[in-house]
């Protein structure tokens, strides 16, 4: 990742915000192309490249939200490990949340894993985000659980987040959290329904 994609980043991390009109405009006059495919990378907090999804179809692309969609994709790890996704997907990132949504289609319904992290940035390379940690997984029924407070715990105290990631989480969690009781977005069944038949279409 370049020098300045890195300090960008970082940015958006410390302060919560896009500094300044110049880069929300340069921001929205990039974004990925519909029918396209991108990679996906999830850098943490440190700069450090964190995963790689590969060959994610754009169905949607705008400076404001982008949705993909995808089937049994290469996934990187930073360790090196490289495994398979293991059913359709669809993928739903906002460029005002701090969080992206994943709906996971499987025989006994739309299971959903939700990254808590920045706001996309977007550049000829990939979709990108910081991803901070904590995670929400939602059941068909729509019961969820939020996973991997110890490693948020663990990577603050490593890597200093300053108060305002606090502060970031907890309000997008309970975001999340209403979301996923009104059925809103992308945990609205016809949501899924549609951009996979999109998906389809494409391919």
């Amino acid at each position: 990742m370049r020098v300045i994609e890195k300090r960008r980043q970082q940015k958006i991390a410390e302060e919560g915000r896009r500094d300044t009109l110049a880069e929300r405009n340069e921001i929205a006059a990039s974004f990925p192309e519909t029918g396209k495919p991108i990679q996906v990378q999830s850098y943490k907090h440190d700069g450090s490249l964190h995963r790689v999804w590969e060959e994610t179809l754009i169905l949607k692309g705008t400076s404001r939200e982008v949705i993909g969609g995808n089937d049994r994709i290469l996934v990187h790890e930073s360790d090196g490990r490289v495994w398979r996704t293991r059913e359709p997907a669809i993928c739903y990132f906002h460029a005002e949340k701090w969080f992206n949504v994943i709906g996971m289609i499987r025989s006994d319904g739309v299971h959903y894993y939700c990254n808590l992290g920045t706001p996309f940035v977007y550049d000829s390379e990939a979709l990108k985000y910081i991803d901070y940690d904590l995670d929400i997984k939602v059941f068909p029924d729509m019961t969820y659980n939020l996973l991997d407070e110890d490693e948020y715990a663990q990577h603050k105290k490593e890597m200093n987040y300053p108060a305002q990631i606090d502060e970031k989480m907890d309000t997008s969690i309970r975001e999340l959290q209403n979301w996923i009781c009104q059925r809103k977005g992308p945990f609205n069944s016809q949501f899924i329904e549609q951009w996979y038949e999109r998906f389809l279409f494409f391919r």
